[in-house]
């Protein structure tokens, strides 16, 4: 198995790139997110690989760091999600924004990726809330599922138009910050503060 390539960037491509190692010439998928980081054509460039092998193919998926290759690993085991629909959902979401819309159970974070229906977003965050520990940092205080006030406070900013997320990410951070017996109302507004920044 191949799991990492060093060499020059030879061409690149909407959802490629080919890396030339020592004369030969790897074609490697990556997301966005990868592709934004290649350096020019003829550049030294050092990729993570994932080589999925099928009956018909192989084909390797390039990552520049080790947790955007987690959760491609992670993405692929949900039945439905192959190689390059876990490509465009870390193409639009980079791997602190997946754990948070995971954690947050925001299947419409995933939607947006090419591929990713509402079906299939449920079931991603269904699958992998349990499994994201694994990759990710513990979410403030290791709740997935908060309760009380930081849960209001959430909703609450749900309410004003915020995405779910985000509005998870800014109350666990306000959370965080105002210690664990903080009331609704500060949660609110210091989430507030958080999304303003």
């Amino acid at each position: 198995m191949i799991a990492m390539l060093s060499g020059l960037v030879d061409q690149i491509g909407d959802e490629t790139l080919v890396l030339d190692c020592n004369g030969v010439g790897y074609l490697v998928y990556a997301s966005s997110r990868t592709l934004s980081r290649t350096p020019r054509i003829g550049q030294p460039f050092k990729l993570l690989i994932e080589t999925q092998i099928r009956e018909d193919r192989i084909q390797l998926f390039g990552f520049v760091d080790a947790a955007e290759r987690s959760w491609f690993r992670l993405l692929t085991t949900v039945q439905g999600v192959g190689g390059k629909v876990a490509l465009a959902i870390l193409s639009v979401l980079d791997p602190e924004a997946v754990a948070t819309a995971i954690a947050a159970q925001d299947k419409a974070a995933f939607v947006r990726a090419d591929g990713v229906g509402p079906k299939l977003g449920q079931r991603i965050v269904m699958e992998l809330r349990d499994k994201m520990g694994a990759v990710a940092a513990p979410v403030a205080g290791g709740a997935i599922a908060p309760p009380g006030a930081v849960a209001d406070a959430i909703s609450a900013l749900v309410n004003f138009g915020y995405a779910k997320s985000a509005a998870y990410g800014a109350v666990m951070a306000a959370a965080a910050r105002l210690g664990g017996n903080a009331k609704i109302d500060a949660l609110v507004r210091a989430g507030l503060q958080e999304l303003g920044r």
